[in-house]
């Protein structure tokens, strides 16, 4: 190999990267300036210097910068037994190997630094101004294979100018991965509005996210209601309302627009659930409305004046209905399918007068008999009476192995997102018993819950943090208890609270859903 060839190869390498990065360790440290001025100049001007760096002079330079990175670098002058208080609250949680890295910030802090180690003793130093990010790869090679790892954090503020090391905690490492991808839409609180929102996707293994929809692509109309068939991001449906709206619906990667209002005499698709064949989708119909509170805990109550229940054969491109379940003496919403394709559950409840007697409308679960073949629905079982345990549960999900439920649960009305008081629970179906959940629970809202493929993972949205903005966490289920759950890391951590949009209906799937933003704009057209 040429001399040239050799630094050609330097300056694609990670020692370039590695010079970038030190570079701007000695700005920070305001060290040797005109050092740093000569090497921003290589930097900038890369191609010019191949011409007459030779490869010692450049691995000299790289060596020299690594001997003052390493000699400034801030070391802590005060212990403290405490923990360090950061954001989010990573402190001894419970993550999967395959999760990206777990970013955290220091409040009101001007310099910190975080020294991850793992149990193998391969460790990773990171700093920054009052947060740290951790590179993706490397967090990566920590994780694979450990139990654990160690975190340390220093941090420079007022209280501590000469800074302070925190005691060390630990992040758990279970050996169950989660699916990589999540789906979810984001939109303003409901009271706020809807002119902008959309359905995206992220790689929850990095901080890649990707649209799947956004209302400018529907003529600004409402996009909503999205679920997947068995995890696939090839099978899955959406709402769009508005202009030129419908259901859309994408079986083994075809995708078309289905008028469910036409089928089914004026009921439209709402709430919505496929069954694991692929064949059916499940809907409840819904006739939504809001009102506001002039003095309450609670800021809006949303609820039905009449909901219904349906099934969409998509076989035989018909919707099928119950007339148990289409009348007006009950409500019906929130469908749901056993994972074996056997059962299906969902809330009901008796009408009131709303929303005048929210305190007085109170779901129940119950689940009918699915039969495969024909669509059919079977005999009523209550599975949760709300008249006999007290509340309102809604959002039933079975267990990918079938044997537990969990729900949300409420004091009363239809929508436990907007009841501050809405927590997670959770059943054994084999026993009726009820399961303990409290470490994943809040004083404020929890809600829109779902689990992962293997059953070791729930996903949910809370309100715990603002009160306003929903956002993401995640939960370990070790078979026989839930760990404590931590807020879903993003690549500045801030972004959790400066986001001015709100998460619902989150979704795990195996893949990114791949899809042309021209093939969806022609289905509006």
């Amino acid at each position: 190999m040429k001399l040239r060839d050799y630094n050609r190869a330097f300056l694609r390498s990670s020692w370039y990267s590695g010079v970038k990065s030190g570079l701007l360790l000695l700005e920070k440290a305001q060290i040797n300036l005109a050092f740093c001025s000569l090497i921003r100049n290589f930097a900038a001007q890369k191609h010019e210097m191949e011409e007459f760096f030779d490869m010692q002079k450049l691995i000299y330079i790289a060596g020299l910068l690594f001997v003052l990175v390493a000699c400034s670098r801030r070391e802590a002058k005060e212990c403290s037994e405490a923990m360090p208080e950061i954001f989010p609250d990573y402190v001894g949680v419970t993550v999967p190997e395959n999760i990206c890295p777990m970013n955290f910030s220091v409040p009101e802090c001007e310099h910190v630094r975080a020294i991850v180690e793992n149990d193998r003793g391969e460790a990773l130093n990171v700093s920054g101004s009052d947060h740290v990010e951790m590179p993706v790869n490397r967090w990566h090679e920590l994780l694979k294979g450990a139990q654990e790892v160690k975190v340390t954090v220093s941090a420079w503020n007022q209280k501590h100018p000469d800074g302070v090391n925190y005691k060390p905690f630990t992040i758990n490492i279970a050996k169950d991965k989660i699916d990589p991808w999540i789906a979810y839409r984001l939109l303003p609180p409901g009271y706020e509005g809807w002119n902008h929102m959309g359905i995206y996707q992220r790689n929850i293994e990095c901080f890649d996210v990707e649209p799947i929809i956004e209302n400018s692509q529907n003529n600004n109309g409402c996009v909503n209601c999205h679920s997947f068939a068995n995890y696939s991001p090839r099978d899955f449906t959406f709402h769009a309302r508005g202009e030129n709206g419908g259901t859309i619906v994408m079986r083994d990667g075809k995708m078309w627009k289905v008028d469910i209002k036409a089928m089914s005499k004026g009921r439209h698709g709402s709430y919505n659930i496929w069954h694991p064949s692929k064949r059916y989708i499940a809907f409840s119909s819904n006739s939504t409305h809001q009102s506001f509170y002039g003095e309450s805990k609670n800021k809006i109550e949303v609820y039905d004046l009449w909901s219904d229940l349906i099934v969409y054969d998509i076989d035989n491109e018909e919707v099928l209905q119950d007339e148990r379940f289409t009348d007006s003496l009950n409500l019906e919403i929130f469908p749901s399918f056993s994972p074996d394709g056997k059962w299906l559950y969902f809330s009901t409840a008796h009408p009131v007068n709303m929303p005048m007697e929210t305190d007085k409308l109170h779901y129940s679960i119950v689940r009918v008999p699915f039969d495969t073949e024909t669509g059919k629905l079977g005999a009523l079982d209550t599975v949760y009476s709300a008249y006999e345990r007290g509340g309102t549960a809604l959002m039933p999900r079975i267990s990918p192995d079938g044997r537990y439920m969990l729900f949300s649960l409420g004091e009363c009305g239809a929508f436990n997102l907007y009841h501050t008081e809405s927590d997670l629970k959770m059943m054994d179906l084999d026993t009726g018993e009820m399961v303990e959940t409290d470490i994943i629970n809040s004083p404020r809202m929890e809600s829109f819950h779902v689990w992962s493929s293997n059953g070791r993972w729930v996903m949910y949205v809370t309100k715990r943090f603002d009160g306003r903005y929903t956002r993401v966490m995640l939960a370990y289920w070790d078979g026989k208890r839930f760990h404590k759950p931590f807020l879903l890391p993003q690549k500045d951590p801030e972004d959790n609270t400066q986001l001015l949009m709100a998460y619902n209906v989150v979704e795990f799937i195996t893949g990114p859903v791949i899809v042309s933003r021209d093939e969806m704009a022609k289905l509006f057209k």
